[in-house]
């Protein structure tokens, strides 16, 4: 299956306990890291709750 890059470019801080779970799901949780997933459809529905959070990186 095809991976998938993730990069957090936005701030936890001051965000709804959700969105913060969200993140620690996809394995981010400080500005600028990133990692690597299995492109399915719970983390591309993931990615859709946080578009000001996440960045997909080529």
């Amino acid at each position: 299956m095809a991976k998938i890059k993730l990069k957090q470019i936005g701030s936890p801080i001051r965000r709804p306990e959700h969105q913060k779970r969200i993140l620690i799901g996809l394995g981010l949780g400080k500005m600028h890291r990133t990692v690597e997933l299995e492109d399915t459809a719970e983390v591309r529905g993931a990615i859709a709750k946080l578009p000001h959070m996440v960045a997909v990186v080529d």
